[in-house]
C-alpha cells in the first residue's frame, strides 16, 4: 500500500515547519514537487527550497511533474475543477508507479494547511481509485494565521464569529450576513471593490510570510486603489500572486 502524507508547510518560510512536518518529510520515500511552466516556477523552487533545508543527506527520492491546467471549454467551474482532479491524480499515480511501484510512503507538500480552501486532499481520494492508499495529514501554518500575526491583528472581535469565504462568492453574493468581520481566500483580484466600503476597514497582505511580503492595511475606500494597483505590479513582477485579506466592519456600521 502507498502511504500519502499531505505535509502542510505554511507561506513558504522553512521556519513555519513544525518538527512533525520536518520528521514525515525524512520518513518518506518519494516527495512529489509540481511544476507550473515557465514563469510560474517560483512555487516549485520554494518547495525544493524547504527540502534542501530540511532533507537529510539520505533522504526521499525528489520528483518533479507537470501540473495538468484546467480545460477552459468547461463551462461549469465546479466541473472543470473536478476534472483537473482526476487529471493530476493520474499524474500523480504514474510519479509514484515509476519510483516506488504500489508500496512505500509518499509525501507532497501543501502551502498552508491541507485542510484550508486546498485541493490536495480531493486529488488523494482520486488516487486512491488507481491504487491502494492511506492518506495521512500534518497540519501547517495557515495563510489566515500569517496574515493576522504580519499585521499584528485579532482574527475575531470579542466574542463575535467570523467568516472565511473566496473572492468568487463575496462578488456573487456581496458581504455574508450577521458578521463584522470576513477573510478572503482565493481572490483573482479586486473582489473588495464589489462591496459598499463605507465603514469597512481592511487589512491585505501579498505572498504572507515570504521575503517579498507587501502589506496594505487602512479603511477600504482610502486604501482599495492602492491595494488593486499594488496587486497588479507584484502580479506582473513575479508572473504569479497569492494574496489574502480580512475586511472588518466598524462598530456601528449596519451589517449586511
Amino acid at each position: 500500500m502507498i502511504t500519502l502524507t499531505l505535509v502542510g508547510i505554511g507561506t513558504g518560510n522553512a521556519k513555519h515547519l513544525t518538527l512533525q512536518a520536518i520528521e514525515a518529510l525524512n520518513q518518506s520515500d518519494l516527495i512529489l514537487i509540481p511544476r507550473k511552466g515557465p514563469g510560474k516556477d517560483d512555487l516549485a523552487e520554494l518547495r525544493l527550497v524547504i527540502c534542501n533545508q530540511v532533507l537529510q543527506p539520505d533522504g526521499p527520492v525528489i520528483h518533479e511533474f507537470v501540473m495538468p491546467e484546467r480545460d477552459p471549454a468547461i463551462a461549469n467551474y465546479e466541473t472543470r475543477v473536478q476534472a483537473w482532479h482526476s487529471q493530476t491524480a493520474l499524474v500523480w499515480s504514474h510519479g509514484i508507479s515509476q519510483h516506488l511501484g504500489n508500496r512505500g510512503r509518499v509525501a507532497f507538500l501543501v502551502w498552508g494547511d491541507p485542510s484550508l480552501y486546498d485541493s490536495t486532499l480531493r486529488i488523494a481520494d482520486r488516487l486512491a481509485s488507481t491504487m491502494a492508499t492511506q492518506v495521512e495529514m500534518i497540519p501547517g501554518i495557515t495563510s489566515i494565521q500569517t496574515l493576522t500575526a504580519g499585521h499584528a491583528i485579532s482574527l475575531n472581535e470579542l466574542a463575535e464569529p467570523f467568516i472565511v469565504t473566496t473572492g468568487r462568492r463575496l462578488r456573487e453574493n456581496g458581504w455574508p450576513e450577521a458578521v463584522s468581520t470576513v477573510v478572503v481566500m482565493l481572490d483573482k483580484g479586486g473582489a473588495f471593490t464589489c462591496i459598499d466600503p463605507a465603514g469597512v476597514d481592511i487589512w491585505w497582505s501579498a505572498y504572507a510570510g515570504m521575503p517579498q511580503e507587501i502589506k496594505i492595511a487602512g479603511p477600504l475606500q482610502s486604501v482599495s486603489e492602492q491595494i488593486v494597483q499594488t496587486r497588479a505590479v507584484a502580479r506582473e513582477r513575479h508572473g504569479w500572486i497569492m494574496d489574502i485579506y480580512l475586511m472588518r466592519r466598524r462598530s456601528g456600521t449596519a451589517l449586511a
